[in-house]
This record gives C-alpha cells, structure tokens and sequence, in this order.
C-alpha cells in the first residue's frame, strides 16, 4: 500500500510539473506537407492566459496566425493562411518541444510538424 501511495504521489509531482511548463517563446519548426516534402521556419507562441495563446509562423515565404489552447501536454491551434483555415494538435513532450499533426480544412490528408524551443 505504501509504494503504491508513493507511487501516486510521485505520478502527481510529474503531472504537476508538466503542466506547469511554459509553452510561449520562440521556436523552431521542422514539419513535413501533405505530399511528404519538408519545410522549415520559426514560431512564436505569445500567452494570453494560463492555458489560452496566440500563435505565429513563419514558414519560407508565408506567414499565418491562430489562437491556441493548452490542456494538460495537449496543445492545439487554430489558425488562418490567407483564406484557408487549418488545425493543429500538438504533444508537448517532456524536452519542452511540440509534435502535431496539422491539416487544412477541406483537404485530405495531414502533414507533420516539431517546434523545438530556441
């Protein structure tokens, strides 16, 4: 019964600081298209709330902008690029780094994205 209470309490401390993480700041993307070709750029991640954001990126030439919310180590966006509307998940890992799926509403398929804090 004790090391199962231990166990709880050391579960509790781990959800604790995982969800007391900060997600905003800059970051590196590295992310796949939907036909498999790669893109790079930056991200920035401003905080409205504690689990509310605006987002930012800058991928090659284009740039688009969402609203986001953080929920435990899920974060998702919505955002805007140019007159498409898009969605990404994201898993924030435990390194501070954000791996999702995006996809582009009206379109099949998904591509992938990691941003990596600077």
């Amino acid at each position: 019964m004790r090391t199962f209470m231990l166990s709880l309490a050391m579960l509790g401390v781990a959800s604790v600081s995982a969800a007391a993480q900060s997600i905003g700041g800059t970051y590196t993307i590295a992310g796949t298209n939907f036909d498999g070709s790669k893109y790079g750029g930056e991200a920035t991640i401003t905080l409205t709330s504690d689990t509310t954001c605006t987002l930012h990126w800058e991928t090659g030439g284009s740039t688009s902008d969402g609203i986001c919310m953080r929920n435990d180590n899920a974060f998702s966006a919505g955002y805007a690029m140019g007159k498409e509307i898009g969605l990404v998940v994201y898993k924030i890992e435990k390194d501070g780094s954000l791996h999702g799926l995006w996809t582009i509403a009206g379109q099949n398929g998904n591509g992938t994205e990691v941003l990596t804090p600077k």
